[in-house]
């Protein structure tokens, strides 16, 4: 009779992020008699671990670029705002982010035609 080893309901969905914290966290916002289900949490908690690679693969490409070994808001900024959909869905204002580089084209003339 011997029982199997307990295993938390990440490891069992086979994900990192928290879910036994994060069905936690959904009960306590939803109100007072509202029932939570179990899967709920597991598709959060997947939600947010995809999205969260996704942003560090991304930031991880631009501290290649850049060739340093750190990433910083800076790198998360050019992450988030080079990518189309992310852009769309992370409207927040990182702090320490900077601004993306843009010049307008009609600042941009010709060298030749300014000297004249």
């Amino acid at each position: 009779k011997d029982k199997p080893p307990t295993m938390s309901q990440s490891a069992r969905s086979g994900l990192q992020f928290p879910v036994g914290r994060i069905h936690r966290y959904l009960k306590k916002q939803s109100g007072a008699n509202i029932r939570v289900g179990s899967k709920a949490a597991v598709y959060t908690a997947a939600i947010l671990e995809y999205l969260t690679a996704e942003i560090l693969e991304l930031a991880g490409n631009a501290t290649k670029d850049l060739k340093v070994k750190r990433i910083t808001p800076r790198h998360l900024q050019l992450a988030i705002r080079g990518d189309e959909e992310l852009d769309l869905l992370i409207k927040a204002t990182i702090a320490g982010g900077g601004v993306l580089p843009h010049i307008h084209k009609s600042l941009i003339g010709n060298t030749k035609a300014t000297k004249k």
